[in-house]
């Protein structure tokens, strides 16, 4: 089988779904195991479910950038569309700003928008920091290509990078270090500019001045995407794209004892580092799926993904867990005290992917 360079990518939104997998369940399920079988590998698991406090790299700390990445992979597919149906240049970039705005507002919903209470509103979030990076990466990949934005997000790490590095935020307390959350000129930034409250009171992970090395992590799938849809032969672009993950690792490692790999800082290590296994999963996921073919195990994930944000604001919105309960609750007594929490973990699982299954079935799909 081959995979087209101008079709649907099916690792894609497998790929994006298995993302989701952790946000919708994943996570809580393998913390349940770990207490329901004790061992080094269940606790390892565990281990990884959880985002590191500050320095330091655990499985889930590239949830988001992995979102991030995707969507950067998607835009050359989408834009090579939008330009083979006639769109004109202007209206691309009305619908880069439409979508960069509607994740903004959806992030404001999600973080409370609705409740008016303006002053304690905390205004950064997860949905907006997308909006924002892939939308101002969106716009230049646009007009430079992928080549010139891969120099752009060079020269962001790197001044980003000495910024961090070098920088003491000027209200930090003696003995305060620049990569430290007390002394780091990211969190002064917001401190000064961000009305509402910050995540920490005094820092947000979600700042200002973190969202452009948030826009290379967006460039950097924008990059693979548009080698996936070179003319390369199949397995050329999976080797391309391991050659370029593996690299992107070492960088991130080789930066670590200077710049520490950190994600509430968005990090230049970080984004060399996460945004070098997000290469490598989207190379499993493409030559399994796209280029061999294997794509039955994938169909899980992919109802998953192709309704991503549905079920992150679905989440917050739809009482979820009081029909999991409604469900599950009763099973979930008949088995030890240890056990209910994977019954539970389970049953929070299926009732996110029966609601997905039921939009899939019915071609509906939140496209934003």
């Amino acid at each position: 089988m081959t995979a087209s360079n101008s079709s649907r990518l099916d690792s894609l939104d497998a790929l994006r779904g298995f993302d989701m997998f952790f946000i919708t369940g994943g996570a809580v399920l393998l913390r349940a195991l770990a207490d329901a079988l004790p061992c080094s590998v269940t606790a390892f698991l565990a281990d990884q479910m959880t985002h590191m406090t500050w320095d330091g790299f655990a499985f889930y700390d590239m949830i988001f950038p992995l979102f991030l990445f995707l969507a950067g992979v998607s835009f050359p597919y989408s834009l090579a569309a939008s330009r083979r149906r006639g769109l004109s240049e202007r209206a691309v970039v009305g619908r880069i700003l439409q979508r960069m705005l509607t994740l903004i507002l959806l992030g404001w919903v999600f973080n409370g928008f609705l409740r008016f209470d303006f002053a304690s509103m905390r205004y950064l979030s997860v949905l907006g920091r997308i909006g924002v990076a892939w939308g101002i990466a969106a716009l230049c990949y646009r007009s430079w290509g992928w080549r010139r934005c891969g120099i752009a997000g060079a020269l962001v790490l790197l001044a980003y990078g000495l910024a961090t590095a070098l920088v003491v935020a000027p209200d930090a307390p003696m003995g305060a270090t620049p990569t430290s959350m007390e002394g780091s000129i990211v969190g002064y930034v917001d401190r000064v500019l961000m009305p509402g409250r910050l995540l920490n009171d005094t820092f947000d992970p979600l700042g200002l001045l973190s969202t452009l090395p948030a826009v290379v992590t967006a460039w950097l799938g924008m990059g693979a995407g548009a080698w996936l849809r070179s003319s390369e032969p199949n397995n050329r672009r999976s080797l391309g794209l391991v050659t370029a993950g593996v690299l992107l690792v070492l960088v991130g490692l080789l930066l670590n004892p200077w710049l520490p790999i950190n994600k509430p800082l968005w990090s230049s290590s970080y984004v060399c580092f996460a945004g070098g296994l997000s290469m490598l999963l989207m190379a499993l996921f493409y030559q399994l799926i796209d280029v061999w073919g294997y794509k039955r195990w994938s169909f899980y994930f992919r109802v998953v993904g192709l309704n991503a944000i549905t079920i992150y604001m679905a989440q917050k919105i739809v009482p979820l867990k009081a029909v999991r309960d409604f469900l599950f609750q009763g099973a979930a007594e008949w088995f030890p005290p240890a056990w209910e929490g994977v019954v539970l973990a389970v049953g929070y699982l299926l009732v996110c992917y029966w609601l997905l299954w039921f939009l899939y079935r019915h071609k509906i799909f939140l496209k934003v």
